[in-house]
């Protein structure tokens, strides 16, 4: 699309968008909307329905009713549907790349490859429908045994603002494919592609399968949390929230697994090849695909003192290359930040890292010429020490701090001495070293040498106040489900 294609789309500005309930396209009841704000230009292009305890208890009977039926289906059928939703997405990848570059902020080519994943981990999971297999007990000879899976019935799905269609598509298919209808409930502040995701949906997936209410987490959120109907609950973002749906789906005993922050450290041992691990921790970092707003960005580079200088100064250089501008624009590596409050909230933090002393090097506010729009200069900061905030408490922007080291007992305790225990990164040629820092350091999942990407099926989930359960791999199809136990008497009642 051209630029005066994208800007008269009416996918993209336009009235109301409505939420599925149902299969049916519908308002809030109470009437009540939200805006759409482009973040890079500040402007209202649209809004959203405000929906409330009414709209999401409409959308679990929906979701009840079509879930009896959805998984007495063979897997292979709902394989097949999934499929076909995944080649719908497919071809309509540039209108929903568009659809979360206007309403996050994050670049388009970021946003190109958050469709290609969320097409492949729909069809990921589509495969893996004949893995939900139970297994069987030793048995006597008047008694067999054995467990098979069942689908809850209702999960209800809460997704961040960050990748918003990779995790609306990507984040549902595992409990699709296990047999659940879903109620997704989007950020209030990335909803367009969720909204479009239920329309491709709309003749694929049978009514209720799949239903998108949208507002905000205080009203549709916890409503969807509390319905004593909704069994099983999936949670993708901070840790405020996460603690709170657990106190309130503590009420019914539900199910929950939450994908919430990090503040994750990328450990560089004085035997790199220092430019690859400067390009692996901007990389790692998130920059380019959501200007670090990614619970997994190397945010904490822990350097070893004798290459610290060289790696800070070439660190600086690789962010400062950096292209910031409009995200609609293919060769911008860096659009805005997703909302005001957020801009506002990483410009706090980078006032108070320089209150506590840290020194920033690069960035610290406004990239220059750029007055409207919630962009922020991708920030490096120095002479950080382990105690301070902006080293300890997660950010969620384009902010990383340095810290150096020479003892190792040292480097680990610092490493280990956040709240969080999602992601981190070792870099070194020293395969031994390399494979006790990984035993040692408290993380979820481990690169050796990475740059932030992994392959389909490892298991991605974190320790400590990061999250309970793991995502991306056979372990989240099968969090979908519960065992069954059945005890089948051959020779009569056991007395």
């Amino acid at each position: 699309m051209t630029m005066t294609e994208i800007a008269k789309h009416d996918r993209i500005a336009g009235p109301l968008h409505l939420m599925s309930i149902g299969g049916r396209r519908v308002t809030a009841a109470a009437g009540q909307s939200l805006d759409v704000v482009d973040p890079s230009t500040e402007e209202t292009i649209g809004s959203i329905p405000a929906a409330g305890a009414a709209d999401v208890a409409e959308a679990v009977a929906a979701a009840s009713e079509a879930s009896r039926w959805w998984r007495a289906l063979d897997w292979r059928a709902r394989a097949e549907r999934l499929w076909e939703l995944s080649r719908r997405i497919e071809e309509s990848a540039q209108e929903l790349a568009l659809l979360d570059v206007v309403d996050s902020g994050n670049p388009l080519t970021g946003m190109q490859a958050d469709v290609r994943r969320a097409v492949e981990e729909v069809r990921y999971f589509a495969g893996l429908g004949g893995e939900l297999k139970g297994d069987t007990i030793p048995w006597t000879d008047r008694q067999f045994a054995s467990t098979t899976r069942e689908a809850y019935g209702v999960v209800g799905r809460i997704t961040a603002y960050n990748h918003p269609l990779m995790f609306a598509a990507g984040k549902c298919a595992a409990p699709l494919m296990a047999g659940n209808a879903v109620v997704l409930k989007p950020s209030e502040h990335t909803s367009l592609s969720s909204l479009r995701l239920a329309e491709l949906a709309e003749d694929v997936l049978p009514p209720g399968v799949l239903n998108v209410v949208t507002g905000t987490g205080f009203a549709a959120g916890s409503a969807l949390v509390e319905h004593p109907d909704v069994p099983r609950v999936a949670f993708t973002g901070g840790v405020r929230t996460g603690q709170a749906i657990l106190r309130a789906a503590a009420e019914h005993i539900k199910h929950v697994s939450l994908e919430l922050g990090g503040k994750n450290p990328m450990i560089v041992f004085p035997d790199v090849d220092v430019p690859a691990a400067v390009a692996a921790a901007v990389a790692g970092m998130n920059l380019r695909r959501s200007m670090g707003q990614s619970c997994q960005s190397t945010a904490r580079l822990l350097v070893h003192r004798s290459i610290l200088a060289e790696f800070t100064d070439r660190l600086v250089q690789a962010v400062e290359g950096l292209r910031i501008g409009d995200p609609r624009r293919e060769d911008v590596d860096m659009g805005p930040l997703a909302f005001a409050a957020h801009y506002q909230r990483v410009m706090d933090y980078i006032e108070v890292g320089k209150s506590e002393g840290a020194k920033v090097v690069t960035g610290g506010g406004r990239p220059e010429g750029m007055d409207v729009g919630y962009y922020v200069a991708p920030t490096v900061f120095t002479d950080v020490q382990a105690d301070m905030r902006i080293a300890t408490e997660e950010i969620f922007g384009p902010v990383m701090t340095v810290l150096a080291w020479e003892d190792y007992d040292e480097m680990m305790a610092m490493a280990n001495a956040v709240d969080y225990g999602l992601t981190a990164n070792i870099w070194t040629n020293d395969l031994s070293l390399a494979h006790r820092t990984a035993r040692l350091v408290e993380s979820g999942l481990v690169w050796i040498n990475g740059d932030g990407s992994k392959p389909f099926g490892v298991p991605f989930g974190g320790t400590k106040l990061s999250g309970l359960g793991k995502e991306g791999a056979l372990e989240e199809l099968v969090g979908y489900t519960r065992a069954k136990s059945i005890v089948l008497n051959i020779g009569g009642a056991q007395h």
